[in-house]
């Protein structure tokens, strides 16, 4: 009963984070699941892969009800959408595929170092400049598969690496983030379905586990976060959002360095 409300817990957190502040939950869900996941004595060796291909599938779901609201702000560019998906899908499975056959240690370091990265990005509000248009079909292509390989490394879906690519192409800021909730969905199904796949054959996998989804966390996870996450946004008008980033940026910079003095 305590790893549920743990589960309950990590999923409010993260959906309420995600409506505030406009960051996916996956940043806060992974480091969570890792710890109680050790807690409830899952094989080592697979407890990154686990904790990854469930925070894909929980982004699945709560990235639907954001992907509404943007749209019905008429905020997703959907040409982009359009241009950009067969990248993320490909660049996405192709990561799953590697994460499964890397080592929880090499994972743990890379969403280690992933952490610090928004983390600094966020404290020293780093914003690309508009530079440039939207590449071609061949260039989204590209920017989605980099996009979708990184993402399904670290378990997110993908919006501290999509808002700013898109930034950067003369994309308005408003705009980027909405394009973004439904560039999340793509990510986070092929993801879980990569994650899924790949782990069906992992021998040792916790009872309730589908691949490297595990199924207890999954419902956990988006029951709470589902309900949590309008709250987020119906506050982000009336709360200082940019102050709060920074507390969640100390918040990530603590979660990477509680996770690395964990490797040793």
């Amino acid at each position: 009963m305590e790893f549920w409300l743990l589960y309950l817990a990590t999923g409010i957190f993260a959906g309420f984070l995600a409506g505030l502040l406009g960051v996916g939950g996956g940043l806060l869900i992974v480091p969570a699941l890792v710890f109680i996941f050790a807690a409830q004595s899952f094989p080592a060796e697979h407890i990154m892969h686990i904790a990854l291909g469930t925070s894909l599938a929980s982004i699945m779901f709560t990235s639907v009800s954001s992907l509404r609201a943007h749209h019905a702000h008429g905020a997703v560019v959907w040409r982009v959408v359009r241009g950009i998906a067969p990248g993320i899908v490909a660049g996405t499975l192709l990561g799953t595929l590697v994460a499964a056959q890397l080592s929880t240690f090499f994972l743990k370091a890379f969403f280690i170092v992933f952490l610090y990265y928004v983390s600094a990005q966020m404290l020293l509000n780093i914003k690309p400049k508009a530079a440039r248009q939207l590449p071609g079909a061949v260039g989204l292509f590209a920017a989605g598969g980099v996009i979708g390989g990184v993402s399904s490394l670290v378990g997110i879906g993908g919006g501290t690496l999509s808002v700013p690519f898109m930034t950067w192409c003369n994309i308005k800021m408003h705009q980027a983030i909405g394009t973004s909730a439904a560039i999340g969905f793509p990510i986070a199904a092929s993801g879980a379905l990569g994650f899924l796949l790949n782990g069906l054959a992992a021998p040792g996998l916790p009872p309730h586990s589908w691949g490297f989804v595990y199924l207890p966390a999954l419902a956990g996870l988006v029951v709470a976060s589902v309900l949590t996450a309008p709250f987020g946004a119906r506050l982000a008008h009336r709360l200082p959002v940019a102050k709060l980033k920074k507390i969640f940026a100390a918040l990530l910079l603590v979660l990477g360095t509680r996770m690395l003095v964990s490797m040793w």
